[in-house]
């Protein structure tokens, strides 16, 4: 009797579950985020026997299950995942200058560590379908809106915004007109 019962549960719950949970794949970002960690640990023989260990003590199994109904579920339902919600990153630039990144949800504060001057915002309006810049506290600029799959909005020198196909002639035509605004403005 106890058996079947146990049975009787174990469907009950197996059936919610395919039915509650959301189908999706997710991108597993805090199992992700310990593997990437987990690579940066030592030499590959260390990075092995760390691996071996969080198997063994169930460190993986704990993230990938958290991963699987929690962060995954969030990542459907709302668009974002909590884990990546806000991230720091240093990186050296190709001037040789060092820049921390913060990013949040809407986009990325760049600042300088080497030169306190240089310092910008970068936002994503989901209403306009683009990006846009801030220096410092001025007032944003639009970089660029997404108009289809082929082609984006950008401005044009007069303060309007000129539609360019996004590929080698669109760039390079688009090149032409603003180096001869920029041109006749001198």
């Amino acid at each position: 009797m106890k058996k079947k019962i146990f049975r009787g549960a174990v469907a009950f719950v197996l059936a919610l579950s395919l039915t509650v949970t959301p189908s999706c794949i997710g991108s597993f970002s805090l199992s992700n985020r310990l593997l990437g960690w987990n690579q940066t640990v030592g030499n590959k023989f260390v990075n092995e026997l760390v691996f071996f260990a969080f198997w063994v003590l169930p460190v993986y199994e704990v993230c990938g299950l958290a991963d699987i109904l929690v962060l995954n579920s969030i990542e459907f339902w709302s668009g974002r995942n909590p884990m990546t919600a806000s991230v720091d990153k240093v990186i050296e630039g190709s001037d040789g200058l060092r820049y921390r990144i913060h990013s949040d949800a809407n986009g990325y504060d760049v600042a300088c560590l080497d030169d306190e001057t240089i310092s910008y915002r970068l936002d994503y309006s989901a209403e306009n379908d683009g990006w846009t810049i801030a220096v410092d506290d001025s007032e944003p600029v639009t970089l660029f809106n997404y108009v289809d799959e082929t082609h984006v909005a950008l401005p044009d020198g007069n303060g309007g915004m000129r539609t360019v196909e996004l590929s080698q002639q669109g760039v390079f035509a688009y090149n032409e007109v603003v180096a001869a605004r920029s041109f006749a403005a001198r």
